[in-house]
């Protein structure tokens, strides 16, 4: 398989099981349930970026700033510091739409195009190298046609990959429902799948990862426990088969 160019997740246990890091220019999407993990893992994606000399910038589409940034508090790769210096930039995609004056339930295309053209040359002036949209499943409520939907996602992935900017994309699925996206459009179009879920061991929930494709990368689709600590973030590790 050709060699390309990676970009480092950082997560150790991720990067070594796609030959190293995500190719560059990449959309992932990166999908499941509530509480899974999928914020906090697309949020050390972009703090360990930084030490790789990456300026990231996460727009969210699911919750304030004010709440995303009580939640890293928690975990020691996340420092206000990084968003003082600009090398990390959190943008509130609703109020940029409302301050566009962009339709509130519904957007046209025009409405649509205007929003993707923003996050654009944000990104461009941000000089960012890794971009975050948490979550695709809140703008496409907005969007009316799986076309609209479809054309968006391709559009805004192209965009930033013309920019060098590797990007990852979330998607809230319900839980125990084996599908990675809300309309099931973002998997056909994204260069890899990560699904982040629930396993139920005697009682217990415990977080898993699975890699399901990952284009131009050989690797394994075994399912990882995946674990959150204040200390290393994200944190995987086999899981080990239940004994019947």
């Amino acid at each position: 398989m050709e060699k390309r160019l990676r970009c480092k997740t950082g997560i150790d246990q991720l990067d070594a099981e796609i030959e190293g890091g995500i190719p560059i220019g990449s959309t992932i999407l990166i999908s499941g349930s509530s509480g899974v993990g999928k914020t906090t893992t697309c949020m050390q994606f972009l703090a360990n970026g930084i030490k790789f000399g990456d300026n990231g910038v996460f727009f969210t589409s699911a919750e304030s700033i004010v709440k995303i940034k009580k939640h890293l508090k928690g975990y020691d790769f996340f420092n206000e510091s990084l968003m003082k210096s600009g090398k990390l930039s959190i943008i509130d995609l609703w109020t940029i739409s409302d301050r566009l004056g962009l339709d509130p339930d519904q957007y046209s295309a025009e409405d649509a195009n205007i929003l993707f053209e923003v996050i654009r040359d944000i990104t461009k002036e941000l000089n960012a190298k890794r971009v975050v949209i948490d979550s695709v499943t809140s703008l496409c409520y907005r969007l009316q046609t799986p076309e609209m939907i479809r054309d968006f996602i391709f559009k805004l992935g192209s965009s930033v990959a013309t920019l060098g900017c590797t990007s990852i994309i979330t998607s809230e699925v319900p839980p125990h429902i084996f599908r990675y996206s809300r309309y099931d459009i973002a998997e056909f179009i994204a260069d890899g799948i990560v699904f982040l879920s629930d396993t139920d061991r005697q009682g217990d929930l415990i977080r898993t990862l699975q890699i399901i494709k990952m284009r131009g990368t050989s690797h394994s689709r075994t399912k990882f426990a995946m674990s959150l600590s204040s200390k290393n973030g994200v944190s995987l590790a086999p899981l080990l088969r239940s004994r019947v």
